[in-house]
């Protein structure tokens, strides 16, 4: 196929935010046709009206720009293959189910919930895998036609479903798992194409809308493999060529050891948790598509421009693919470190006023101490809204030190250090990080004491921390009058 009738596309249902399964799934597809010049194209299944939820998709359209992907087509930009809504396709899907009924590839099924789930009971006790029983099985097509009219009369209304056909091998080869088959008489039966209310179901619109858009290639989870077959039914059914088909690997949680559920609360699981946190986007794209595919060499960090450009699909591994929340933080460590300070000033500012730390409208001076606050802590931030935690102490007033920090100052040392210190400090006309570090300097060479005896109690008196970043500095940003009060309580917990 030549590179440029590639056609991929993610097609993302309204129905929840934007999870990481499906965040990789759009990555994959997006990057394979970049790498391959081709298109990528967004398409909404909408068609499950009943759990589509408000600005579902919006949310997910938002959540893929910030991401980075941008699309050829799609329900904001339009295109040549529209609509790109499944339920703005309905005229294309009903003239379809139609043809498949005359021709008798489909039929009106009347079977009611009430029904079919005896029939599950019944198999269930059987010890039967569960499967639809044809409904007309035994009929003549006047006995037929007859059980229809019955259902009509007490206004039921049909389901369309499709007619498997019998002990028929479906089977493709997959760009991922490799050559995979299905026998027809193992699919669960005759499958749903249409729904009470005439609308398609998942497994007959996403051929129709393949099929209509062109798309050449399908790179979606391992979870749809089963569906793959009963795809494959109908593109036969219509004379249709199928895309090629890749089946992701599963994800993993590293805790566990299980499949990745949605139902875990224990791990992050959707992009606006981790927009919410402060990561940065560069970072997510590249630990998400990291999960599942490895490039070439040991290096795992690069940018999207050069992920395009060195992008395989035959490098997407079969095996299940681990999330690990803590690799994640540490490869977004790496993009903070090398991000420019502007970047990391703003969403770090933000997380500030989220938490109530900072003002919502902070003036000039405010403003330039939250910048030498982040500063301070940049290369130690996995995510942003660590601000809050690690600076806790420029913004809630510290109890008694105690415990091991007090161990650490209760000797006849610290409280020499202490005075001559809060003496100096109180003396300087400019106070700031450099004027702070040389009143250490100036009370080392005055006391005689060095090192940790010198610092230590200096950083516990005025933090009441034993570790944190560059202690002049740190002096600083708390100020001299708070700095001095800490002092004095320190001091006097020693006399006592």
């Amino acid at each position: 196929m030549a590179k440029n009738s590639i056609r991929v596309r993610y097609a993302p249902s309204p129905t929840g935010h934007l999870h990481i399964g499906n965040a990789r799934t759009a990555i994959f597809n997006y990057l394979f046709a970049r790498h391959n010049k081709g298109k990528f194209i967004i398409r909404i299944e909408d068609t499950d009206t009943k759990r589509n939820i408000e600005d579902g998709e919006r949310s997910q359209l938002e959540n893929l720009k910030w991401l980075g992907l941008d699309w050829d087509e799609g329900p904001d930009v339009g295109g040549d293959y529209g609509p790109y809504r499944q339920s703005e396709r309905r005229d294309i899907y009903t003239p379809l189910i139609q043809q498949l009924l005359d021709e008798g590839k489909a039929y009106e099924s009347y079977r009611t919930e009430e029904e079919l789930q005896a029939d599950r009971e019944a198999q269930k006790a059987r010890k039967e895998m569960p499967h639809y029983e044809y409904e007309y099985a035994g009929m003549s097509e006047e006995e037929k036609q007859a059980a229809i009219d019955e259902a009509k009369a007490k206004g039921l209304k049909p389901v369309i479903r499709f007619h498997v056909p019998k002990d028929e091998v479906f089977a493709w080869d997959d760009m991922v798992k490799g050559h995979v088959s299905f026998n027809s008489d193992t699919i669960g039966g005759d499958f749903v194409i249409a729904k009470r209310d005439g609308m398609p179901t998942y497994n007959f619109a996403v051929v129709v809308d393949d099929h209509k858009m062109a798309i050449s290639h399908v790179f979606r989870g391992d979870d749809h493999v089963a569906n793959t077959p009963k795809q494959l039914m109908i593109y036969q059914a219509f004379g249709w060529e199928a895309p090629k088909f890749g089946h992701m690997s599963l994800i993993i949680s590293k805790d566990t050891g299980k499949k990745l559920s949605k139902r875990d609360e224990s791990v992050l699981q959707f992009i606006e948790q981790y927009r919410s946190l402060g990561y940065l986007p560069e970072a997510m794209f590249n630990f998400i598509l990291l999960l599942g595919w490895s490039p070439v060499g040991e290096e795992e960090i690069f940018n999207k421009k050069q992920f395009i450009k060195m992008y395989d699909e035959t490098r997407l591994s079969s095996s299940p693919a681990t999330f690990d929340s803590d690799k994640l933080e540490w490869l977004n460590n790496r993009y903070v470190k090398d991000a420019d300070d502007s970047t990391i000033m703003d969403l770090a500012l933000k997380q500030l006023i989220k938490a109530g730390n900072m003002p919502a409208n902070p003036d000039a001076k405010t403003i330039e101490w939250a910048r030498q606050l982040i500063n301070l802590y940049k290369r130690q931030m996995s995510y942003m809204a660590q601000i809050n935690d690690m600076a806790s102490v420029f913004f809630e007033e510290p109890e008694q030190v105690s415990g091991e920090a007090f161990d650490e100052i209760n000797n006849d040392t610290a409280p020499v250090v202490l005075k001559e210190f809060a003496a100096q400090i109180e003396a300087l006309d400019l106070f700031d990080s450099v004027e702070i570090f040389k009143v250490i300097k100036s009370v080392q060479a005055k006391t005689g004491i060095k090192g940790r005896q010198l610092w230590m109690p200096i950083r516990i008196a005025v933090t009441h921390e034993m570790h944190g970043p560059e202690l002049p500095e740190s002096i600083e940003l708390v100020g001299r009058e708070t700095a001095l009060e800490h002092i004095h309580q320190t001091l006097a917990q020693l006399k006592g």
